[in-house]
């Protein structure tokens, strides 16, 4: 069964459309349909704070009245804010993390960020939407702006030849053999080039560049004073050498390069340092839900709930293994009677989105639904909700849909790739797979048991809120910045 996302209201959390639709409307309207569909309560409501007021000594019924408007007013910000918050890019302060982290942690963060407080910096990727490094910068460069560091963030632009391009160096980079022909590589680096024509970094005191598709900017800015640090968020471990080759070329122009994890750095040149992501969680995608939104946005989605759900959230990616998944459910199935639900969206650099997305919808069954959305709610409520959550790659440069699943406490079966591994301690807060049979084996035991699926998800939760919430990562971009300070070139 697959659900047609053009019917979807990405980001707005479900049980509070309403609320969403009145402010919306004129103020007459809403009046108007307030009136006539709740004036019972509402003026039940009203006479009660009247009451509360006078007796609280307002003095007078027009003083009253003024205190009712207050009280509603606050009411109606309440029921608002939820809708705001969800709707809003989500700009949270290190001061929203004390409950969380600790008031020492905080300290010294900020401590470490007056070292760096007048600089200016700027990350420049592919995408503002979609994709583990929109997730990562969205957050990670409002908190540097409100701790004080001017941090800007620029997107290059690409044709369709050119994300053709990058997703093959891409694949490559992650270990499939593919041809790069002399063409592609002009198009590749002729598209970076006019990129640079406009991007005006001169001002900038340290400049980040992630991923492959901007790489070869650094080219274009050879009387650079400035430190220019590249960041790799892929997995690296067994790269196609061709391919490495040509682009390590680019990689060691820069100063500094980042990776997630040691493993994915081998044979470069240059100075190396290991940043793992984080997520915000506070952000739609990861606060708290209610069982009642959670409900109401499963319903809206029409996704039954009355067998346990097993969930993979991700991009339409063949590294996803989304196939692999959808033959371990069938397996597990046999065993326990359970939902399959795969969800995920597309992102502007990702052109085999769609073509992956075909492959699946052509393997399904009654048993399986398939959501092609960008809604953050509708994932938050997914991994809440079920009793099983799966990210079942086979390359992972780190796995932010693990994080955030474990965040939420769920029992996750992920990959023993990449980035998972550092997540998911075997047995303690989840489990490793390196097949279909385990997969499916490890969905049985876990549908079977809730105790265990308890055990692991306070676990899981617990190692993200010590090693992966930003705040973490806000503390290592300060300290990158702080050991970059004075390493460009003349």
């Amino acid at each position: 069964m697959a659900c047609d996302g053009s019917r979807v209201r990405p980001q707005i959390a479900h049980r509070d459309l309403n609320v969403f639709k009145a402010l919306q409307s004129s103020p007459t309207d809403a009046d108007s349909q307030r009136n006539s569909q709740r004036e019972p309560a509402r003026f039940g409501t009203f006479g009660h704070l009247t009451v509360l007021a006078l007796r609280a000594g307002e003095g007078c019924v027009s003083s009253a009245i003024s205190t009712v408007a207050r009280a509603e007013s606050a009411q109606r910000m309440s029921e608002i804010a939820p809708v705001v918050e969800r709707s809003t890019l989500g700009l949270h302060t290190l001061e929203q993390y004390e409950p969380l982290i600790g008031a020492a942690v905080t300290e010294r963060i900020a401590k470490k960020a007056d070292r760096v407080r007048t600089q200016h910096v700027v990350h420049v990727s592919s995408t503002f939407n979609g994709g583990g490094v929109s997730e990562i910068l969205t957050p990670l460069t409002l908190m540097m702006n409100a701790i004080g560091i001017e941090t800007g963030w620029r997107m290059i632009q690409g044709t369709p030849g050119f994300f053709s391009c990058t997703k093959k160096i891409h694949n490559a980079l992650q270990g499939e053999k593919v041809s790069f022909s002399d063409a592609e590589k002009s198009v590749y680096e002729e598209v970076v080039a006019e990129n640079a024509l406009r991007l005006h970094l001169d001002e900038c005191d340290a400049v980040i560049v992630h991923d492959p598709q901007p790489l070869p900017l650094i080219r274009h800015f050879a009387d650079r004073d400035m430190p220019w640090l590249w960041q790799c968020h892929i997995d690296l471990s067994s790269p196609d050498r061709a391919a490495w080759d040509y682009a390590r070329g680019f990689v060691e122009d820069y100063d500094l390069a980042i990776f997630s994890l040691p493993e994915y750095s081998d044979g470069v040149g240059i100075e190396r340092r290991f940043v793992m992501p984080a997520i915000d969680p506070f952000s739609a995608k990861n606060s708290e839900l209610s069982d009642d939104e959670i409900d109401a946005c499963l319903t809206y989605y029409s996704i039954p709930t009355d067998r346990p759900l097993v969930v993979q959230v991700s991009r339409f990616d063949r590294w996803k293994d989304p196939i692999g998944v959808i033959e371990a459910f069938r397996k597990a199935r046999e065993q326990v009677d359970c939902t399959l639900v795969l969800v995920g969206n597309g992102a502007t650099d990702d052109p085999e989105g769609d073509v992956i997305l075909e492959t699946i919808q052509s393997s399904i069954d009654e048993h399986v639904i398939v959501v092609k959305v960008d809604d953050a709610v509708l994932v938050n409520a997914l991994q809440r909700r079920a009793a099983v959550v799966l990210q079942k790659s086979i390359r992972e440069g780190f796995g932010l849909t693990v994080t955030e699943a474990m965040w939420k406490g769920a029992a996750v079966i992920g990959g023993n790739v990449g980035g998972i591994r550092r997540q998911i301690q075997d047995g303690e807060n989840g489990f490793l797979v390196g097949s279909i049979d385990e997969a499916a084996n490890r969905m049985v035991q876990l549908l079977r048991n809730p105790a265990l699926r308890e055990r692991l998800g306070s676990r899981a939760k617990e190692s993200v809120r010590e090693r992966f919430l930003m705040s973490r990562l806000l503390e290592d971009w300060v300290d990158l910045l702080a050991i970059s300070e004075g390493r460009g070139r003349a």
